[in-house]
């Protein structure tokens, strides 16, 4: 087959012509994981929808041989007058001596093989020590644009059609797919040593292809079960992994017998395949990947130890199960018609899974308010930046579609549907979604789909209110003026840099205000009927009362006080019998900080706040919002030591915290307190307390004398191992090197990479570099550079760093979602004007395609840290050289 270097077609660059529709296909793939390589033939059935005599598919990194079409209405088969494969557009181009006739049915098939690659993308391999020794197996991730590299398709999730997979393999392998096992048998496998076998799965629904899934090794697994509380079928339910991970599974099996039963009565549509698996993998791009009957991930998303839980490690396993067993219905059911809305798959399995669900079965979480900190924090953060983009956004090609799996399609787009629920009742849109579903069972759907059925259920149009949010970038901050008996409320969008120029101040969105106050009796008021859906209005209130905008946090915005109002709230929100909810102060902290870096107030009057708050605050997300946020503004001024060492003061404020807690955790302990003792010894050690530095390191040396864990807390482990090799030598640094290459769990694995790279001394931190080339899984990378990028000392090396290798990574990163990672760890902690000159300069004569939108964003981030330098520096100092000579009285 010829190849071509430019594009050879021309109808349209990006997506496949409609010519023909795939119906079914017959697939069959034989693995060698001796050979490390596949191959296979299929047989697509395709309805011919418009007079054609070509063919146009996708197919990359594939050897294609022995193509025939079979016409079924004529029963003629003929080969190709010419083939050609454009790499630039991943397609093959079929033309044939006849025209096929519209509404008439053809079968291609063909012949294939490929390598089983190490890119964690299409069908590629993993590997695994056992006893040592290090063995080989296959998996798939064809999401979003990868099932091509499997195997000849019509790689578009419009582009629905059933399968019937059946997989070759070595006897003494465990083959797994999409659906149920109908029979294995031994197999012939000519030119092949051994003995092999060939297992053939059950017919699938029709699906798209990125959900298309298999794999060979030799797995192990753990098997539970679920009966249907629609119809009283019992399906099987399994979770595998090799041999070495499987004793970790228990806990994600658990969460997924929880949750399916009760997705099927939240949805009234029955989980419609007869059984779903879970498959764990050493070597995976993302996190996890919702493949229909087989969702696959990595072992942090799925693993726990079952000795020794930690709550962490419990919480991150129970959202990734939970977040994909909702794809089960948004997305595998009910599929995109196009990549522009991945949100109504992400943003919906967000909120469903990760907080509707989670709220469910795991009360104690305090899920719902753990959003404010989590998915609205990142929204927001992302979405103040002017490289934003909509949540349904244009992504025509296969380089752009990589780059929209971010904090925008997921956490955005769960926002935006979380302000919706709560504005017209949680129950009304879950019964919306339900009509939803319904309505495009096995089929696409596009936005407005989504709306009608919310209407529907709603009983007033959502339409108007909703397409703004999605198909516009940015958010508003709401402006909030007084006289004695109103409030003027006005709306603009809200820029991390400051106010926006009027170019950029274009949209009006629709926000319920949720207005709290108290009323002529003092009692508290919520009026969740007033949306401002111009630019400013006025609002009758008696403002000699207290009120509060955004009640609860639900809506996707910032509210802007006055200063004397700021401080009403901030008294408030201290008060026993505040009229402020948990998620009000949540709010209160993300919205001052936002407003303060961006210029609309003084950073001081952020850090006022905190000091304010945490001399009464009890609750663990408060004290993980108040954290977070001023962490994040001492690490814009990491190269200032004297602004880093009154920095350290001001944050070593858990020493009470400490004392009442201690470091050791009881079972009866409820979730909260222990996630409270995590934060606060986290905290003190970052902040340089000596008193738990030297605790810590106690606990570390008596861990290596004795061989006894049992100090060090699953959820301090990071604290523990980041503590003793940024304050020790050789001695930790070696300890912590050889529990990353030998982990008891793999959250201790996570833990020593947050170790290694918390290295101070020059010889130790250019080992870590030096190791990380040499040593280091392709999909850890990025979890390296995450922590080098938050270290002082290698802040700037790791830059370097990436500049230096480039090349390499380009090559080694670029066919998965790990370059865009990379790109923004390796800058975005940079921040001043000649960073940002130096950065621009670097990528000026790259190809950035692949991450133009990453790199944007980063960019964005430099200028901004560099503004704030700027802006804030005199005032930071002030307000922190006061405060220490006031807490040293």
């Amino acid at each position: 087959m010829a190849a071509a270097t430019a594009s050879t077609v021309s109808a349209d660059e990006h997506r496949l012509p409609l010519d023909v529709k795939p119906i079914h296909y017959d697939l069959t793939i034989r693995t060698d994981l001796e050979k490390l390589e596949f191959d296979g033939w299929v047989s697509v059935t395709l309805n011919v929808q418009k007079e054609t005599s070509r063919l146009v598919f996708h197919s990359s990194g594939l050897i294609l041989s022995d193509i025939v079409l079979h016409n079924q209405s004529s029963d003629a088969k003929e080969t190709p007058v010419s083939q050609t494969m454009d790499t630039v557009t991943e397609r093959a181009i079929i033309d044939f001596p006849s025209t096929f006739v519209a509404g008439s049915t053809v079968v291609l098939q063909a012949k294939f093989q490929g390598p089983l690659t190490a890119d964690m993308m299409g069908y590629y391999r993993s590997s695994w020590k056992n006893e040592g020794k290090e063995e080989y197996y296959s998996l798939t991730q064809f999401a979003p644009t990868a099932a091509r590299r499997g195997f000849p398709c019509w790689d578009e999730p419009l582009l629905k059609a059933t399968y019937s997979i059946s997989l070759i393999s070595r006897s003494d392998s465990v083959n797994l797919s999409n659906m149920d096992v109908i029979s294995e048998e031994p197999y012939l496998s000519e030119g092949r040593s051994g003995e092999w076998k060939i297992t053939r799965f059950s017919k699938s629904p029709p699906m798209s292809t990125y959900l298309v899934a298999y794999a060979n090794g030799p797995f192990a697994f753990l098997e539970s079960s679920y009966v249907s509380p629609l119809s009283g079928k019992k399906r099987p339910l399994r979770i595998y992994a090799t041999r070495d991970n499987i004793h970790q599974a228990q806990f994600a099996l658990d969460v997924k017998q929880k949750v399916l039963p009760l997705y099927e009565k939240m949805f009234d549509i029955e989980y419609p395949l007869p059984k779903l698996d879970t498959f764990i993998a050493n070597d995976f791009d993302i996190g996890a990947m919702e493949n229909w009957g087989l969702i696959t991930g990595r072992t942090t998303s799925f693993c726990l130890d079952p000795t020794k839980v930690g709550v962490a490690a419990q919480k991150r396993v129970a959202i990734m199960e939970s977040h994909e067993v909702s794809h089960m219905w948004f997305g595998n059911i009910t599929t995109m018609a196009w990549w522009d809305n991945i949100y109504l798959n992400e943003g919906f399995a967000t909120l469903m899974g990760e907080i509707i669900m989670l709220g469910e079965i795991f009360p104690e979480w305090n899920v719902h308010s753990a959003f404010i900190n989590g998915h609205l924090s990142r929204a927001l953060s992302l979405d103040a930046k002017l490289s934003s983009h909509p949540i349904e956004v244009e992504c025509p090609d296969a380089n752009q579609i990589n780059q929209i799996f971010d904090s925008l399609s997921y956490s955005k787009a769960a926002s935006v549907l979380r302000m919706l629920a709560s504005f017209i009742g949680e129950e009304v849109f879950l019964q919306g979604v339900t009509i939803y579903l319904k309505d495009h069972l096995f089929g696409s759907s596009v936005s407005n789909d989504l709306w009608e059925g919310v209407s529907k259920a709603a009983k007033r149009d959502v339409t108007s209110m909703m397409s703004t949010w999605v198909s516009k970038m940015g958010f508003p901050v709401i402006t909030v003026k007084e006289t004695p008996n109103s409030i003027i409320v006005r709306q603009d969008r809200f820029l991390e840099t400051g106010r926006p120029e009027e170019k950029d101040n274009q949209t009006i969105w629709e926000v319920p205000l949720n207005i709290m106050h108290v009323d002529a009796s003092g009692k508290r008021v919520v009026d969740r009927s007033t949306v401002l859906r111009e630019r400013e209005t006025v609002i009758p209130l008696d403002t000699s009362k207290p009120f509060k905008l955004n009640t609860d946090t639900t809506a996707v915005c910032r509210v802007l006080y006055t200063p004397e109002r700021l401080s009403q709230l901030a008294q408030e929100a201290v008060k026993k019998d505040s009229l402020l909810t948990l998620n009000d102060r949540l709010g209160l902290v993300h919205d001052v900080f936002a407003l303060a870096k961006a210029g609309y107030t003084e950073i001081s009057t952020a850090l006022g706040l905190v000091d304010n708050l945490r001399k009464e605050e009890e609750d663990y997300l408060v004290w993980q919002g108040m954290k977070d946020q001023v962490d994040e503004v001492v690490g814009v001024w990491w190269e200032d030591d004297h602004i880093r060492e009154l920095f350290d003061r001001f944050r070593r404020v858990y020493s009470p915290i400490i004392a009442k807690l201690g470091y050791d955790y009881k079972d009866d302990e409820s979730s909260s307190i222990k996630q409270l003792r995590t934060l606060a010894v986290a905290g003190a050690a970052a902040a340089g307390d000596p008193t738990v530095i030297e605790e810590l390191q106690r606990r570390f040396n008596h861990m290596l004398e004795t061989g006894d864990d049992s100090g060090v807390a699953l959820d301090l482990e990071i604290t523990t191992y980041s503590t003793a090799v940024r304050y020790g030598g050789k001695r930790e640094y070696e300890a912590v090197k050889a529990m990353f290459e030998n982990p008891r769990t793999p959250t201790t694995r996570q833990a020593a990479i947050a170790g290694l790279c918390s290295a101070q001394a020059p010889e130790l931190v250019d080992q870590t570099f030096s190791y990380i080339l040499t040593d280091v899984k392709d999909q850890d990378y990025y979890i390296f550079f995450a922590y080098l990028s938050g270290n002082r000392k290698t802040t700037r090396r790791v830059a370097s760093f990436f500049e230096e290798h480039y090349d390499d990574f380009y090559e080694r990163f670029s066919k998965n979602m790990q370059l865009n990672y990379l790109v923004s760890y390796a800058f975005k902690s940079l921040a001043s004007d000649a960073d940002l000159k130096d950065v621009e300069g670097f990528f000026k004569d790259k190809n950035v395609s692949k991450f133009d939108l990453v790199l944007r964003q980063t960019l964005d981030n430099i200028r901004s840290n560099a503004a704030l330098i700027k802006r804030s520096t005199s005032d930071v100092v002030q307000y922190l050289e006061g405060w220490t000579k006031e807490a040293k009285a």
